[in-house]
């Protein structure tokens, strides 16, 4: 019989690999500084000329990047390809604020599903904090800029619960775009005051159905918010339509009037 031969994967080939399961878990995230070459070395248990081939590989896949000051810093490999003429104009347009508010209707009800039946004990603890802070900016003087991201905080933490890594990636790769909607949404819906505790309780619904552990009711949940969020918006919109309506009439009839006096 003849065995193969086997050869055990270089020290460098581990570093890299481990690495890259940590930011496709989202554990490192965009933007996120490794340690210092020492330290880093300390904890993987590598000599520090293995981290420098492993870095390097990282680099020369575009996962790692050097910056100014030094240190080496995780890339956002998604977001560069959403950040585009076509992501600025959703930013800014009001009529795509539905469009969005559909696609994350689509992200977000699957995210809460899987975050029900996935979600470790740390992920409960990091919901319940996220939660706090929300409970916390309801005593506040409700800024929309400020609210927007710690309410895009608490829906980013259901995604990482799914534990889905495609999804976490997408999710935080529309991060921009995630806050652009709910900051034009909060800053409308701020306008009727019994909005913001109905948002409060709906993300409420949210989070037990995730601890509970009972996935149909947390999409139900999320459904609900987002659905609520769509249906005040569109009533606003009506609205503003029927006011700019009423004030068209108004001076044209006053023009008449101006024209028919001597």
């Amino acid at each position: 019989m003849q065995f193969e031969t086997i050869n055990p994967p270089k020290v460098s080939d581990a570093i890299v690999s481990q690495i890259e399961q940590l930011i496709l878990e989202g554990v490192l995230k965009p933007g996120e500084r490794l340690p210092p070459e020492r330290e880093l070395a300390q904890q993987l248990n590598v000599s520090r000329p293995s981290l420098r081939e492993a870095i390097t590989t990282l680099k020369s896949r575009g996962m790692l990047q050097s910056r100014r000051g030094g240190g080496n810093f995780v890339v956002d490999v998604i977001a560069p390809a959403l950040t585009n003429p076509l992501i600025e104009l959703l930013k800014n347009n009001p009529k795509a604020m539905f469009d969005v508010l559909e696609l994350r209707h689509a992200l977000e009800e699957v995210a809460a599903y899987f975050a029900a039946l996935r979600a470790t004990d740390a992920d409960r603890e990091i919901l319940r904090c996220r939660f706090a802070a929300l409970e916390a900016i309801q005593q506040g003087s409700h800024e929309p800029q400020h609210d927007a991201v710690v309410d895009a905080g608490f829906h980013l933490a259901i995604a990482d619960a799914s534990h889905n890594v495609a999804l976490i990636h997408v999710m935080r790769g529309l991060f921009d775009l995630l806050l652009s909607n709910i900051c034009r949404s909060l800053e409308r819906l701020y306008t009727r005051e019994s909005s913001y505790a109905i948002i409060h309780a709906q993300h409420q619904a949210i989070l037990k159905g995730v601890l509970e552990r009972d996935p149909d009711a947390a999409r139900q949940a999320a459904h609900v918010h987002l659905a609520f969020v769509e249906t005040t918006l569109r009533e606003f919109d009506a609205e503003a339509s029927r006011q700019e309506l009423s004030q068209r009439r108004l001076q044209s009839l006053l023009g008449e009037e101006a024209s028919l006096s001597p």
